[in-house]
């Protein structure tokens, strides 16, 4: 990581969220998962609701599953942080300036981040043959498996469906 300038900031806006972070990642293949497993994960919709105020019964929904993942007890990946911002830039009316996407990520740092790569990839392959979704929610379903999660909360997937051991709940029914 660069050091920071005279400002005290990093030349890569990013760096600061990552110091931040408690997360201690393991990478050996893809195969190994984070520090600590999560019991629960959350997906994409959730952060949105959470920030997102035009339904204020899931936004406070929502903001409970955060403070929860905030205290470490959920995680999410980098796939969920990365569409997050990608809603909030361009989904969100009005959007949200790429400086308060930056504070909004770097608030979320303390949050158990499971990252994505290859294996990732081709499991979540594996979860569209045998359970035939949408490609994006396999790499979801692969990744909370990876971090050894036992619970994903989306409004996304069958709530009450088990995929390879890993049960479905949507927390706005």
């Amino acid at each position: 990581m660069p050091p920071p300038d005279a400002s005290g900031e990093s030349d890569k806006p990013w760096s600061a969220a990552l110091s931040a972070s408690a997360l201690k990642l393991v990478s050996q293949r893809g195969r190994v998962p984070t520090s600590m497993p999560a019991p629960e994960f959350l997906d994409t919709n959730v952060l949105v609701y959470a920030y997102d105020s035009s339904d204020a019964r899931k936004q406070k929904i929502a903001q409970n599953l955060l403070r929860h993942a905030l205290a470490g007890n959920i995680a999410i990946s980098t796939q969920v942080l990365a569409e997050f911002s990608a809603t909030l830039l361009h989904n969100i009316s009005p959007a949200v300036t790429p400086e308060a996407l930056s504070d909004v990520l770097k608030a979320l740092a303390p949050i158990r981040l499971i990252a994505t790569d290859g294996d990732i990839v081709r499991r979540a392959v594996e979860v569209r043959a045998k359970y035939r979704v949408h490609f994006y929610d396999c790499m979801i379903l692969a990744t909370e498996e990876r971090g050894g999660c036992n619970k994903v909360w989306s409004e996304d997937l069958n709530s009450g469906q088990k995929y390879f051991g890993v049960k479905v709940q949507n927390p706005f029914i």
